[in-house]
């Protein structure tokens, strides 16, 4: 692209990766439609939700933790455009079961990146966390950086914005096919052209670009709203996130703090299912889950069910983005394995200055796949 020139774009589907993007690109000038195929927040959208974890602990992925700071920075530029900070830091707890990988390399990201956190005696947890089961504990870590993020309230005031910039939204418009070439989509038996068209499309991405379907595969999660029993809710009131770790899963509860319910959930991908099908949890659905949060806290059998929920997300086998072009003018964004929401406002920052040709395309790629410490903002071409 020719740095400098206004350029019309076409974005496809309107969750927090298409939206973040619209927002990147209009405050650069440029002029921009998003089509989504249902309403505007989607319900059914990957990014649709109470709250998601942000922070800097990443495991063995340092790539990504290396661009947490970054992303901080970025929520924070949307934060003072749309007015309103959708961010609470109330911290993460890693409640530790055997031996587990994530340890050692988190650390040594956290100190790296000078992030605080320090270690919890096990014989601590059952004052400070009277809702974890300790037995079975091994290491308990508590980390500064990292919190919650509030989906639904960030993409309805995202949204309000956009519109007062001149993003063309575009609800119930079902995009029936993409031509990356040419720049042009297909609505309806309409076809609409651009300067670039950019594929944000979620679970439905590879049905847009089917050249995905050897790279990302859909998954069905479920998730459960709970709440806590009564002699519970006020350490829950005050509790951080909390992530159990062991061999066998990787669970995790978010507080009914600031507004929202209590959820749980697990980091285990089915890599299976339709994102067309019904969005009800089953019991099967929900198992693993259960499973997980069983060992986690004590007494779970008390904790009342308020809504079940099955939700998809795209997984790639590193659990990197996919971001790549497509085609003479096209663009295509995968969030994949569950992280999008966090680093999504950094990644699509990355992918605009990539389409308004402030970097080159395999320098993103490879950013945004954690493969590479470079600095966009210091990138030129």
């Amino acid at each position: 692209m020719v740095r400098g020139v206004p350029l019309k774009v076409i974005v496809v589907g309107a969750g927090i990766a298409g939206l973040t993007l619209a927002w990147a690109l209009s405050r650069r000038g440029h002029a921009v439609s998003v089509y989504e195929q249902g309403p505007i927040p989607n319900p059914i959208a990957s990014s649709f939700d109470e709250h998601r974890t942000t922070r800097h602990a990443y495991g063995s992925m340092t790539g990504y933790a290396n661009l947490m700071p970054k992303a901080f920075q970025i929520w924070e530029t949307l934060f003072r455009d749309l007015g309103r900070r959708h961010y609470e830091p109330v911290g993460i707890v890693y409640f530790m079961r055997g031996g587990t990988p994530w340890l050692e390399p988190s650390l040594a990201s956290l100190n790296q990146l000078a992030v605080p956190y320090k270690e919890v005696p096990i014989a601590d947890v059952p004052g400070r966390f009277p809702m974890i089961n300790p037995e079975g504990l091994t290491h308990v870590l508590e980390t500064e950086g990292a919190g919650m993020l509030f989906p639904n309230r960030i993409m309805s005031d995202l949204i309000v914005l956009l519109s007062q910039r001149g993003v063309g939204l575009h609800a119930y418009s079902k995009v029936d096919s993409v031509d990356p070439d040419r720049a042009t989509i297909t609505v309806g038996g309409e076809t609409i052209g651009a300067d670039v068209v950019a594929v944000t499309a979620g679970p439905w991405v590879d049905r847009l670009i089917p050249m995905l379907k050897r790279m990302v595969t859909p998954s069905r999660q479920a998730v459960a709203y709970l709440a806590p029993p009564p002699e519970l809710a006020e350490a829950w009131s005050r509790a951080p996130v909390i992530a159990d770790l062991s061999e066998e899963s990787r669970c995790y509860a978010l507080p009914p703090r600031f507004g929202t319910r209590m959820k749980v959930g697990n980091h285990n991908f089915t890599r299976e299912g339709d994102p067309d099908a019904p969005r009800l949890a089953s019991d099967d659905d929900l198992e693993p889950v259960r499973r997980s949060v069983r060992r986690a806290f004590l007494g779970f059998e008390r904790y009342a069910e308020l809504e079940r929920k099955a939700c998809y997300y795209t997984v790639e086998d590193k659990e990197q983005f996919v971001v790549r072009p497509i085609g003479a003018s096209g663009w295509v964004v995968s969030a994949c394995s569950g992280h999008g929401f966090k680093l999504q406002p950094l990644i699509t920052d990355g992918l605009a200055r990539a389409i308004v040709g402030e970097c080159d395309a395999d320098t993103v790629t490879g950013w945004a796949a954690g493969r590479s410490n470079v600095d966009l903002g210091e990138v030129t071409r």
